[in-house]
């Protein structure tokens, strides 16, 4: 099933909604594919921009869905009109509610102490039937050599076919970037701040304003310290990036109608 996508900043964005993100997800679940999904919002656009090898890595995902809402506005911008936000938490619960119907086996990987196994009872009180095969806390970031060693030998036994992981941008995906050659089988998806929503830890922001694309901005409130440079600093050059990228790509639009005349 192909993956088409749009140049963000150098990251292959793919042009998705959720009917079709689940399709494909599903398709490899089917044929018995290993592969990863990272959910990008702005802030993973920008971490991209001063490390290569995460670049690099989106750029290999089998997915690399539009989680915020600036990544939506420039892919219709670019002409897909069916493209929706396919935003981390809610991508997780469609793909729960899928895997529950056909007996499709989960792993979860992440949240403070305590947080797996209660994020497990959320889904299997959500989801009667589903089946967690497994869960592991991750209070310590980044992971202890020893501990993710640990961890992979966990999955492994456990053979899920759907892993989600919740360690928080870069490290969720450079987890995916390093370990997926060593699990046995397996989709790994990033799915951000899903373990602390889903499990009540943090307060997800209202519907409208994640629609109008200013969950940032609740979030900031929210936690001022921890995440005041993501959004204030990172958007800001997000802002310049992408309007020096419009302005280049507008150039070599001109230059190439002039020179076919």
């Amino acid at each position: 099933m192909m993956n088409k996508n749009t140049d963000i900043l150098g990251v292959k964005v793919s042009q998705l909604n959720y009917p079709l993100a689940l399709n494909i997800i599903f398709d490899w679940v089917k044929n018995r594919r290993k592969n990863y999904v990272c959910v990008a919002a702005v802030h993973s656009i920008m971490e991209c921009q001063k490390d290569p090898r995460l670049l690099a890595g989106l750029n290999r995902a089998g997915l690399v869905t539009p989680d915020g809402m600036p990544l939506v506005w420039l892919l219709k911008a670019d002409g897909q009109k069916h493209v929706e936000r396919v935003y981390g938490p809610d991508l997780m619960l469609k793909i729960c509610a899928r895997a529950s119907q056909i007996g499709a086996t989960i792993f979860l990987l992440g949240g403070i102490r305590g947080q797996s196994k209660k994020l497990k009872n959320v889904l299997q009180k959500k989801f009667p039937g589903i089946r967690v095969v497994g869960h592991v806390d991750t209070p310590v970031r980044p992971l202890p050599k020893q501990k993710n060693q640990q961890i992979i030998k966990q999955i492994n036994i456990a053979k899920p076919q759907l892993i989600f992981i919740g360690l928080g941008c870069p490290q969720q995906e450079l987890w995916m970037i390093d370990n997926l050659p060593n699990l046995k089988t397996g989709i790994a998806i990033g799915v951000g701040a899903a373990f602390n929503f889903l499990t009540g830890r943090v307060k997800q922001a209202p519907h409208w304003m994640r629609s109008a694309g200013l969950e940032w901005f609740f979030r900031l409130l929210q936690e001022p310290r921890r995440l005041g440079r993501r959004y204030l600093v990172f958007n800001f050059l997000f802002i310049f990036l992408i309007s020096k990228q419009f302005s280049v790509n507008l150039f070599k639009k001109i230059k190439k109608t002039f020179n076919a005349n």
